[in-house]
């Protein structure tokens, strides 16, 4: 049972705008009615609209404070409600959705109105995220797929607030879409969708050789250079990025990837560049020795080295400086 509200100005404003943030439901139904008027009833569809959403959303006893709600029909876009309005009006469409079957009509009349009185979270999960422009309305579709998740499973009865129990919800779902379909590194659009493209050929003529295409077989069948098949399939190396945890060829999990990278150690190449200088360094001055060994081999300041020989810090940095330019000298000339 659906329905489609029509964009209107949000709840909260005009003479409004003096409403307390904790208004109850009942109130906040006055305040529609106070702001669209009376007038006489609508006969045809919209009755009827109101009929069935009387019967999704009174309770078993017969009519509640949700009889009111036909005040908000001429009044707003549930979306643009405030979102203190959206918290007072959820809190009873939760008590009446525990009450519900999941899978009837009346449960998804009453979930689907609370996924419209709920954009804000998601807009606010997305916004924490940075998400880029042009990913937007794909993020928010994802988002909203999580924020119905987050209406299924949540117990109004364990008095947690529905914004506390949502957002982890709606954040991991994004994070899930990102994970699974944004590329690694920016690949050109055109590239992009020839990365899809050698996919669906490469499916198609695995089955019907019975093995995987070469490059050449894929070239012929999309009637393409080969180069860009090879380009098309470095493209699908920017897809998704591996784990350094990730086994290697040979499938031992003992054997990771992280294994066989190549990194910088600024520690270990500290090291071996006082081995390398060893001899010149101990033809030094004593006192510049081991200065040149605390400060380097130790990682000491400058002010610490002074503490520990009994000198100011400005001589140890003239005493530094002394010794770096001997071993520079040293280096030139040999």
């Amino acid at each position: 049972m659906s329905r489609s509200w029509r964009p209107r100005a949000p709840l909260r404003n005009g003479a409004c705008d003096d409403e307390p943030d904790d208004a109850q439901p009942a109130q906040l139904f006055t305040r529609a009615a106070r702001i669209r008027g009376s007038g006489p009833a609508e006969p045809g569809p919209a009755a009827a609209s109101r009929a069935a959403r009387r019967s999704a959303l009174e309770g078993p006893d017969g009519p509640d404070a949700f009889d009111e709600l036909d005040a908000l029909d001429g009044v707003t876009d549930l979306t643009a409600l405030a979102p203190a309005d959206a918290r007072a009006l959820s809190k009873p469409l939760f008590e009446r959705l525990d009450a519900l079957e999941e899978g009837t009509p009346e449960y998804s009349y009453v979930r689907n109105t609370l996924v419209e009185l709920n954009p804000a979270l998601v807009r606010h999960a997305a916004g924490r995220l940075h998400i880029r422009r042009e990913s937007w309305e794909d993020v928010m579709q994802v988002g909203t797929v999580g924020l119905i998740k987050a209406i299924n499973r949540f117990d109004p009865t364990r008095g947690v607030e529905f914004t506390t129990y949502a957002l982890p919800t709606i954040t991991g779902e994004i994070k899930r879409y990102f994970r699974d379909h944004v590329w690694a590194v920016r690949v050109p659009r055109r590239q992009q969708e020839l990365r899809l493209t050698l996919r669906t050929a490469g499916s198609a003529l695995e089955q019907e050789l019975g093995r995987p295409p070469t490059c050449a077989e894929l070239a012929e069948h999309l009637g393409i250079e080969a180069g860009d098949v090879d380009r098309g399939l470095q493209a699908a190396n920017g897809y998704r990025a591996t784990s350094l945890d990730a086994p290697v060829d040979d499938g031992d999990p003992a054997d990771a990837l992280a294994d066989h990278v190549r990194f910088d150690d600024e520690e270990l190449e500290r090291v071996e560049n006082l081995t390398a200088l060893g001899p010149l360094v101990a033809a030094l001055p004593e006192r510049e020795r081991t200065i040149i060994t605390l400060r380097f081999g130790h990682d000491m300041s400058q002010s610490r080295i002074g503490a520990e020989l009994g000198i100011s810090q400005m001589h140890v940095s003239r005493l530094l400086n002394r010794a770096l330019t001997r071993l520079r000298a040293q280096l030139t000339r040999d």
